[in-house]
């Protein structure tokens, strides 16, 4: 197999050549098709998650056919079309596992993190966190649903009965849940970076109600806001976008420091919560949800070998939608 490898933080990617890896007792072997590269990478690729282990491939917004079957797999047949996201595997018996909440498990594994991703043309999982997808849609633009979907997804739904929201961050969590919220009949309200009329013109060709710069007060108080950016400078901001009673909601694994704030800004009941990794049943639900909206991503497509350019254009802002690895 070919892969794109992290040795050591802050350091780009190196291309190796490695035997296939065999999938073991209950975990599949997967072809890669496609691979979605999430600014989680970026954090990885940068030494901000403490959790890491390297050398690890990166990568967890895979899209493959299943090649290679452990023992004990059941469920799941060769050939078929399947994805794997950031939850790789969890204990399945402390106590957040034991009361549904897998996504704060004491002992998870993570895709591109802490076991090896989908930067490459074949790696391994565990049957239980692949999802399969049927035939439906394009490689490269279902693989950015299994992660920028996923996590979306969660904070929408953390935003609970929220008519009005804002979305801080118009990438590629951004533009798929947009047009969730749209389809469900909420009205969204897009922060992009001041000046960056790409992103808001495309927030607009999505149905957004309103567009502005991230320091720009909306026209009308919000039911809740989700931040996709992972600037903390945006919290006492959103927190004044929102009504009493809003919610504003964190989307991402890793942000800069939230600063000091008034307390005025959050009394009136306001909250700020934060999304943590996800869980299978967000996964089925968020599937059956976008296929039922016709979720359309945008995405530009890079071959393996060019990880790095790909990173770096979405460090430096390059990209509207998605950035996709094609092995």
């Amino acid at each position: 197999m070919r892969a794109m490898i992290l040795r050591r933080s802050g350091m780009p990617l190196e291309p190796i050549e490695m035997p296939d890896p065999a999938p073991g007792s209950g975990e599949v072997q997967i072809r890669i098709t496609a691979c979605g590269v999430c600014r989680t990478d970026l954090h990885l690729v940068d030494g901000e998650l403490p959790e890491a282990r390297l050398p690890v491939i990166p990568g967890h917004e895979i899209v493959g056919r299943i090649s290679g079957l452990g023992e004990r797999v059941t469920g799941l047949a060769l050939g078929e079309r399947v994805g794997v996201g950031w939850l790789g595997r969890t204990c399945q018996t402390c106590a957040f596992c034991r009361s549904g909440r897998e996504n704060l498990c004491d002992a998870p594994l993570f895709t591109g993190c802490t076991r090896n991703g989908g930067f490459a043309t074949h790696t391994v999982a565990d049957a239980r966190f692949v999802y399969p997808l049927g035939e439906m849609g394009d490689d490269a633009r279902v693989a950015p649903l299994l992660c920028a979907g996923l996590i979306g997804w969660r904070s929408l739904v953390m935003t609970g009965s929220a008519k009005t929201i804002g979305i801080y961050g118009f990438g590629a969590a951004g533009h798929i849940i947009l047009q969730v919220a749209r389809w469900q009949g909420r009205q969204v309200f897009v922060f992009t970076k001041p000046g960056d009329t790409a992103a808001q013109d495309f927030a607009r060709a999505l149905g957004a109600e309103w567009v502005g710069g991230s320091t720009d007060a909306p026209p009308t108080p919000l039911d809740a806001a989700i931040l996709y950016a992972p600037a903390g400078e945006l919290v006492p901001l959103a927190l004044k976008a929102v009504a009493k009673g809003g919610r504003v909601v964190c989307g991402g694994i890793h942000m800069s420091d939230i600063p000091s704030f008034p307390y005025r800004l959050i009394w009136g009941e306001r909250q700020v919560l934060s999304v943590a990794n996800l869980t299978r049943l967000d996964a089925r639900e968020f599937l059956t949800v976008a296929a039922k909206a016709g979720i359309e991503t945008r995405v530009t497509c890079y071959p393996l070998d060019e990880a790095n350019q790909a990173l770096e254009d979405l460090r430096a802002g390059r990209l509207t939608g998605s950035a996709v690895l094609i092995p």
